[in-house]
Formats: structure tokens, sequence, C-alpha cells
């Protein structure tokens, strides 16, 4: 309880340590500008994620023990591989408690993830991947009716759904992906947007993206948090990590 108290002490203090934020946001704009976040990879597929962002997800994971993680965007696909991972350590511990023999065959948690256009070299390396039996893909928009419709009658077999949002990175585009998926969330779990960051950033930081400032994330969240109380912002993990690409963006359901 202590070192709990602690911790929670010290992202207090964070959250007013003025240098400290200064530091942090000097990093951010400089890393983003030299793509830091393409540097690492999950078990051997590219991630683009940032290491603070990684092991966040990693905390959330352990907290809520979801049987579902829903990801729109997949990429290289080192998200899906880093949280299906994470699944099956939880499947692991959970027999280790119970004391029963661990069916790799039977996949209780899974991952579904959703991408407008999966490169055949990234679905192939997915698919070849020790963790890919406990990942789902679908092609298409995540806002279109039809991957709607499907993403929903999946879920219906879960009792624990997490959600992470990181296709698309305008407002229209993530505003569209929250009213349609959030319903899922479970209470007590954790819809993350990622790149709320785009609104903290120079106008004209993504010349080559059909993202700008006010027209991101961030202000998709803003717009959505307006209209649905049962959602909020976990300020504690801004606090905890500095370092984001997702800031107010990690929204715990709480009724």
């Amino acid at each position: 309880m202590k070192f709990k108290k602690a911790v929670l002490d010290r992202l207090r203090s964070n959250s007013g340590n003025m240098k400290l934020q200064e530091a942090s946001s000097e990093f951010i704009k400089h890393s983003i500008k030299s793509q830091y976040s393409y540097n690492f990879s999950y078990m051997g597929r590219p991630i683009i994620q940032y290491p603070q962002d990684m092991v966040a997800m990693q905390e959330l994971i352990w907290l809520v023990k979801p049987d579902l993680i829903i990801e729109t965007g997949i990429a290289h696909g080192g998200s899906l591989i880093m949280n299906a991972s994470l699944l099956a350590l939880l499947d692991y511990c959970d027999a280790v408690e119970s004391n029963e023999m661990i069916d790799t065959k039977k996949t209780k948690r899974r991952v579904l993830g959703i991408d407008i256009d999966i490169r055949d070299h990234n679905r192939i390396a997915i698919e070849k991947h020790p963790m890919s039996n406990r990942i789902d893909m679908i092609e298409g928009s995540s806002i279109s009716k039809d991957v709607i419709a499907k993403v929903k009658s999946l879920s219906k077999e879960y009792s624990k759904v997490m959600l992470c949002l990181d296709s698309n990175h305008t407002y229209a585009h993530v505003l569209s992906e929250l009213v349609a998926y959030s319903s899922l969330v479970s209470i007590g779990s954790y819809c993350v947007v990622f790149d709320t960051i785009i609104e903290d950033l120079p106008v004209g930081s993504f010349l080559d993206r059909p993202w700008d400032k006010e027209d991101n994330p961030k202000m998709a969240v803003k717009k959505f948090l307006s209209e649905h109380s049962n959602f909020v912002i976990d300020k504690n993990i801004d606090n905890k990590l500095l370092i984001s690409v997702a800031p107010d963006g990690y929204l715990k359901r709480v009724e």
C-alpha cells in the first residue's frame, strides 16, 4: 500500500512539474520528426509505437484482463502480436492458478484487427507468427456498416472487451469509430485512442497525411466525451507516461 501511495503521489507531482512537462513536450516534438516510433519491434514484427505506450498497454491488459481486444489499424502487425502474447500470458496465469494443463489450441482470449488494406506481405508474416492462433483480421474500413456489423457480431461471444483506435487519424474517422465501437467496451475497461498528440504539434507536421491540428483524434475524443459521460480520461496514465502519442487518449469506461 505504501508503494502504491508513493506512485500516486509522484503522478500528482508530475502533473504540476513544468520542467518535466516541457522536457517531455520537446522530446515528443523532436522524436516525431525523426520517426522515433518506427525503431521498435515486438517478437520480430515492427510495432510503430512508443515504448511508453507499449508499457501502458501491458499494465492495462493485466488490470482489465480482457478476453477480446479490438484494434483498428494493423500495419505490420506488431501491436496485434504484442497484445496476443499478453492475452496468452493471462491464459497461462489462469491455468497456473487453477492447476490446469495449458492447451495452446484452445485460445480463450483473442485479438481482432481491422484495416482497410492488409498488405499481403504483412498478412503472411502475421499468419506465420506463433501468436497467430490468437489473432483474427478483417479487411475493410473500420467505419463501414458491414465491418461494424461483423465486429459487433463477433464481440457478442466475449464479456471483457478493450478497444484500441489507431487507423485513420482524422477527426471525422475517429469520431465515427468511437460512436460505432465504444458501446462494446466493458465497464472498467479502456478505449485507447492513439495519436491524439497530433493536436499538440505545430500546424503542418504531417504534410503527407489528411490530418492536422484541429482535425485529429484528440478533437474527436473531446467531442465524444462531451456527449458520452460513461467514459473519462485516465489522467494518471498521462502523468505516468509523460512521453506518449496518446495524451488524453486513455479513456476508461466508468458506467
